[in-house]
């Protein structure tokens, strides 16, 4: 199989997603590549044991993607030998009026992850500055002061929500949460084969909406949402991933070897020693038991 570097699809310079491809060629079939991804994916759920025991270190991992990316069968391949104590899949849907009650991060902050932890989020806070800047109109539902119709949200709206999301990331990332972005790319034609499934299998027939296909309508200004939200968030503690995804198993294989290999790089998380004390008195406490 063909191997990958991993900066290869780090943003760390401007882009422009029409030059990032959306399909990876491993060179092998789909099989290996599942093989490929069930040998690394072992290796991450006993990293996460590890996270755990060490419990100085969350990692939160940020999912994005137009409709039919693969987000959720990625978190479900990716993440199976996970133990479930150590992570937290959250799936932000329509603010319900309580978060709306409160600033637009609030219900990002409240589902941060532990330390020791794993946290998913399946479309994340990125969407305050994608599906609301396709759709400016749903900012008024946040009854924001000064925003009293959608002439009042100008550019600058926008740059400042970045920055806010910068914020919010840096905060984090001081505090021990390892966050990993991903975007997965996906072309529009493979977007359209994917729709098309939905109308033409049964079993796929529950996730097509008529909504898909007015979002779908709108492809150009989410790509350039996405591509502004990408080239303004981008940093060294947050990094944005570029994911091909028109082929799922390949995603599912890059992102798994993405999160192991930077994982693995932090030397200072393993399991802690032993106390003194109890390691001293190990025999008698074997001898203890044996005597059951």
């Amino acid at each position: 199989m063909k191997s990958i570097t991993i900066d290869d699809y780090k943003v760390k310079s401007q882009i422009e997603l029409i030059n990032r491809p959306t399909l990876l060629h491993l060179e092998t079939d789909e099989k290996s590549v599942e093989k490929e991804l069930r040998h690394v994916r072992k290796k991450l759920g006993k990293l996460q044991d590890t996270l755990y025991a060490h419990g100085k270190y969350a990692v939160l991992i940020c999912i994005q993607g137009m409709d039919t990316a693969g987000k959720d069968s990625l978190i479900r391949e990716v993440f199976k030998d996970f133990n479930t104590r150590g992570i937290v899949v959250h799936s932000f849907k329509v603010p319900t009026p309580l978060e709306l009650a409160h600033d637009y991060l609030w219900r990002h902050y409240i589902a941060l992850p532990a330390k020791g932890k794993f946290g998913i989020f399946n479309r994340t806070h990125y969407e305050n500055v994608l599906v609301t800047r396709v759709h400016p109109g749903y900012i008024m539902s946040e009854n924001i002061p000064g925003i009293e119709s959608v002439e009042d949200i100008k550019e600058n709206f926008w740059q400042e929500r970045f920055d806010q999301i910068n914020n919010f990331e840096d905060h984090i990332a001081k505090n021990g949460t390892i966050i990993f972005k991903f975007f997965l790319h996906l072309s529009k034609g493979e977007q359209k084969n994917r729709l098309l499934r939905r109308l033409i299998k049964e079993k796929k027939y529950w996730k097509f909406s008529p909504g898909d296909l007015k979002e779908r309508k709108l492809w150009d200004q989410y790509q350039h949402c996405y591509q502004e939200a990408i080239n303004h968030t981008s940093k060294p503690h947050a990094p944005w991933y570029t994911i091909p995804a028109d082929d799922k198993a390949s995603a599912r294989y890059l992102v798994a070897r993405i999160l192991f290999d930077t994982l693995k790089t932090y030397k200072e998380i393993r399991e802690p020693d032993l106390d003194p004390e109890i390691k001293a008195n190990l025999e008698e406490y074997i001898k203890q038991l044996n005597k059951d």
